[in-house]
């Protein structure tokens, strides 16, 4: 469930789509508490909106993955302080370069100890998923960055705070290169070497609040505070990035 909330940092990420052995959403969820201080994923919640605690988690997420689909919402149990986590299949036709993913969303309380494990949960997200790229935004300023993307030609309402249009993600060449920024990027090396980062002339200041993952990756922080679209600054940076890495969106082929 992505977040749907003021108080949320909501993640997303994009992976090569699961397939019926997959220890990816294990690997996920165990990253998750690694990175989280004291986070335990072990419920769940019913059709009907209630708790249900999961005490064969490892199963119950094995059954979500014999389907290749993903794997259903699991959360740590306290409705006072929810952070969550659920994947699913975009499929082939909806997706970039016609190649079906797997989508990872989360979701974190947007106070001083989910921002300060933001970072963190991020890569254990993305490195678990073996993810394209992803990126971590709370919610509001999430809203008006999804607003940026055109499905349909009879779209013609400009995007938000004068942010670029970016393409749909059907409408993209490659899963590699992301389709939109958020607070916290997370890029893959592939990822990276798709959109030209780094450039140590050109990127001093990203690196600067960037760092490398295990697995050759960047996660690329854009302001130190998470991103608030009603501050000028973090408004220009936002712009300003994207003014850096034209690929972003598919905003540099036709």
């Amino acid at each position: 469930m992505p977040a749907t909330q003021e108080n949320d940092i909501g993640i997303i990420v994009y992976a090569p789509a699961l397939v019926s052995t997959d220890s990816r959403p294990l690997a996920i969820v165990h990253g998750m508490e690694r990175a989280f201080p004291g986070l335990r994923l072990e419920w769940t919640i019913s059709r009907e909106g209630k708790l249900v605690r999961l005490p064969q988690r490892e199963a119950w997420l094995a059954q979500g993955r014999s389907t290749g689909r993903g794997f259903r919402l699991i959360c740590n149990g306290d409705e006072s302080y929810r952070v969550t986590v659920s994947g699913w299949e975009s499929p082939a036709g909806l997706s970039p370069g016609g190649q079906a993913q797997f989508e990872v969303h989360a979701a974190l309380p947007l106070d001083a100890t989910g921002i300060a494990a933001a970072v963190e949960v991020l890569e254990a997200i993305a490195e678990g998923a073996r993810a394209f790229w992803g990126h971590a935004t709370p919610f509001s300023a999430g809203v008006d960055i999804a607003r940026q993307t055109k499905n349909r030609p009879d779209d013609l309402d400009p995007p938000p705070r004068g942010l670029p249009v970016i393409k749909s993600p059907s409408a993209m060449r490659s899963p590699e290169i992301p389709h939109r920024l958020g607070w916290l990027s997370y890029w893959s090396a592939a990822a990276a070497r798709a959109i030209g980062f780094p450039d140590p002339a050109r990127d001093a200041e990203l690196l600067s609040r960037s760092r490398r993952t295990a697995t050759g990756g960047w996660i690329v922080k854009l302001t130190e505070a998470p991103l608030d679209l009603d501050n000028p600054a973090h408004l220009d940076v936002l712009k300003r990035a994207y003014e850096r890495f034209p690929e972003i969106g598919g905003r540099s082929t036709p």
